[in-house]
């Protein structure tokens, strides 16, 4: 069997977790020995003024409430910024022990997470008030392509833009988006380091140091080595280590440069998942309302542990400087160069031939990805304030270019023919038992990689600015515009002959506008009401080959409106610091539209034609109750619709017979969803917490005929500080051992969620 190998740099991640355990060992012994003499005595006065200057700073970290979103965009703070933003700060990702971004969005109600296979990657690919967000992820304020499972081990926070903001980001954010805010080097010196034990054979190494070597320049470094199985689940284990340093010169002077480098690899056994049921007894019944089936046990994996693996791979380096040109006008110039792939075959439990349903059987079908996507972005800012006719301006505006390229080929998998697995029925391995599967089963099969594919480029370029006018104390207006063009182009390798390789190509090219207004009122200083209208518009390609984002641009596939698709949001909401401002509340109330969706409507043709709706309300709270009590908390209701679906049919074959999706739920929408995250301070040492997570029934597909139920989940925290240098964190994730789905799929199968999950965390801090 041939893979591919360039994804790893490193042969193993576990040198990476031996020189973190060192590192950590050899900065922070002495510093331990002397905290435990320490314990209980007065410190010296210049000891005592060091001590003071941390919890200073740890007391602002600690707090759930954030007061500004890090990105020059927002041109006000978040309670005067007429749309839904959520941060999810530093603390909250602590407290949780979230390790990915995923485990960080599930204290965001109104994001679910859709699953993915060969044509769709694996990866993240969260829908944001119901639209696909998978290509609407931003590392600090730039756009971060290609399809990944992005970990937080360097991230300082997680910001959610809900409602369409093309106005920000350019194509796409039909629902919102996500921006990842990286950690760079600060002006003191620090090291954070800490290890974290649990179940399921769970080992996390972590270290964060920061260095001032010079007056105004310092080097940070953070490094992380992950390894575990997944509770409740048999065989899968999810292996990866990073390291990401950064330098910054010319800190506290007119003139900032930093130099940044990300790196990321994994290298996992990873989850098929379980395969939907069908509820009636048919042969060739399709499904009516079905949810997954795990023939009686929710640990039983399908995949096979001698063909099933994904390594992933990212590298971004980024280059910025940033000028005072006075103290009222800051110029940003951002140079970055993106390179993420993966490489993977994973076993996908499929229905197709109804064995689930006939045999109590499950085909084991192959589906595989090469894929690697180079993305480099300029984007250049001029912000800062003014005054103008009476008026007082904080303004952004910039412009950006980028350049994009996906390859995505695979692998050859055979036999991979959808077949009939009738009980005891000799089939190398490609098909298993319903109730009991065997992940150690021999495969007799053969793979072959298949240079076979797409290469996808796209080219785009931007202009955009941003304004909050203060027309007097009580009344702020918030405009914002953007101009964009798209292009981008497609090559598809179809088989070759012996002596010529048969190409197609495809191309578009958009140009498109967006704006967002919003008229704030101030009835006090510390609150704000506000109507706002935002847009956003979604290209044909704008994944860039990574993913499947609804347009037929692709070979093969006739087209007659390759328009960019539009969404509009209406929101009236209302925000308020109460509680001598430590406590942050929101709530809003929106309709976001899709009027011009691309639908087929005829064999081989598609159009602008379709229509989505959604209708919701949103509350959210964020910090302190009191000052030993914090809370960060949310809700969400979406009524969503199909208003026009058009036809059933894929790469522009209308199904025969398929009814109707139109008036039907949009799939991975739920209607209620509920997040309680709270830690209340029994003692100055002693910190106890929890959470409880609802997220309603979910339609993996259009039509509604295949779904998973809605859930509750319960975690627990508690945290006790040693020393001023030494805590230590237990959390119990899923607390009552729920079996849950938290990925619906559109065919076949959902990813089931971990079960029980106890972490023991030990951390330091000098």
């Amino acid at each position: 069997m041939t893979r591919q190998q360039p994804l790893s740099a490193v042969s193993s991640p576990r040198l990476l977790a031996s020189a973190i355990g060192v590192a950590i060992t050899a900065g922070s012994a002495a510093h331990m020995v002397q905290a435990a003499e320490d314990t209980g005595k007065k410190a010296s006065g210049a000891i005592a003024l060091e001590a003071t200057s941390i919890t200073g700073e740890a007391q602002d970290a600690t707090s759930y409430q954030v007061e500004k979103a890090s990105s020059q965009k927002y041109t006000a703070p978040l309670v005067d910024t007429p749309r839904s933003v959520t941060v999810i700060p530093q603390q909250v990702l602590k407290d949780t022990a979230a390790t990915s971004l995923q485990d960080a969005l599930r204290t965001v109600p109104g994001i679910t997470f859709g699953a993915g296979e060969g044509g769709n990657p694996q990866g993240d690919r969260p829908f944001i008030r119901g639209f696909d967000a998978q290509g609407d992820t931003y590392l600090d304020g730039v756009r971060d392509t290609g399809g990944q499972s992005r970990e937080i081990f360097d991230i300082e926070s997680v910001e959610v833009s809900k409602g369409p903001n093309s106005s920000f980001g350019g194509r796409g954010s039909a629902g919102g988006s996500l921006n990842l805010v990286s950690k760079l080097p600060k002006q003191q010196d620090f090291l954070n380091g800490g290890f974290t034990y649990g179940s399921d054979q769970t080992r996390r190494y972590t270290l964060d140091v920061n260095r001032q070597f010079l007056e105004g320049a310092a080097f940070r470094l953070n490094l992380m080595s992950h390894e575990q199985n997944v509770a409740g689940r048999d065989s899968i284990n999810y292996d990866r280590w990073g390291v990401a340093p950064s330098l910054t010169f010319g800190m506290g002077t007119p003139t900032r440069v930093n130099f940044s480098y990300y790196h990321m690899e994994s290298d996992d056994l990873p989850d098929s998942g379980i395969p939907y049921g069908y509820s009636s007894n048919g042969a060739k019944a399709p499904h009516v309302h079905d949810k997954p089936t795990d023939g009686g046990d929710s640990s039983n994996f399908y995949g096979l542990k001698h063909r099933d693996f994904r390594k992933t791979r990212a590298d971004i380096s980024t280059i910025s400087i940033e000028h005072d040109l006075n103290e009222n006008m800051t110029l940003k110039n951002t140079l970055r160069h993106g390179n993420t792939g993966q490489d993977y075959i994973l076993t996908q439990p499929d229905d197709s031939q109804h064995n689930v349903n006939q045999f109590g059987t499950v085909w084991r079908r192959a589906n595989s990805r090469v894929s690697t996507t180079e993305t480099t972005t300029n984007q250049t800012d001029l912000f800062g304030e003014f005054h103008a006719l009476g008026f007082k301006h904080n303004y952004s505006t910039g412009l950006e270019f980028t350049g994009e390229e996906t390859r995505f080929s695979g692998y050859t998998v055979s036999p991979n023919s959808n077949p009939t697995c009738t009980p005891g029925k000799a089939s190398g391995g490609s098909c298993t038992s319903l109730g009991n599967p065997n992940p150690n089963d021999d495969w007799t099969g053969s793979i072959a990689r298949n240079y076979n594919g797409t290469n996808t480029k796209a080219t785009s370029r931007a202009a955009y600015v941003f304004d909050t006018i203060e027309l007097d104390p009580q009344w702020l207006l918030n405009v914002g515009l953007r101009y964009d063009t798209f292009d981008t182009e497609a090559n598809t390798n179809a088989v070759p002959t012996a002596t010529v390789k048969a190409r197609s190509k495809i191309k578009d090219d958009s140009q498109f506008w967006n704006w967002q207004a919003g008229l704030v009122w101030k009835p006090t200083e510390n609150g704000s009401i506000y109507a706002s209208y935002a847009t956003s518009a979604s290209p044909a390609g704008g994944l860039v080959g990574e993913g499947s984002d609804g347009n037929p641009l692709s070979a093969g596939a006739a087209v007659s409106d390759l328009q960019p698709e539009e969404t509009v949001n209406y929101e009236l909401g209302t925000k308020w610091n109460v509680f001598h401002d430590r406590l942050s509340l929101t709530a809003a109330v929106f309709r976001t539209e899709k009027k011009n969706t691309r639908i087929l409507v005829d064999s081989m043709t598609y159009q602008n034609a379709g229509e989505s709706r959604v209708d919701g309300i949103e509350l959210g709270a964020s910090g302190k109750i009191t000052d030993k009590w914090q809370v960060f908390a949310g809700y969400s209701y979406l009524k969503s619709e199909l208003v026009d679906a058009g036809l059933t049919g894929r790469n522009g074959a209308v199904t025969a017979g398929a009814a109707s999706a139109s008036g039907n739920q949009m799939p991975n929408t739920p209607k209620n969803s509920f997040s309680l995250w709270s830690t209340y301070d029994i003692t100055p040492k002693l910190t106890v917490g929890g959470g409880a997570f609802y997220v309603d029934q979910v339609y993996g597909d259009a039509a509604n005929t295949v779904y998973v139920p809605s859930y509750t989940r319960y975690d627990a925290m508690a945290s006790y500080k040693l020393t001023k240098n030494v805590d230590l964190q237990l959390n119990v994730q899923n607390l009552t051992d729920k079996t849950y789905y938290d990925k619906a799929y559109a065919a076949h199968f959902a990813n089931q969620a971990a079960g029980r999950t106890a972490l023991m965390s030990a951390n330091f801090h000098f």
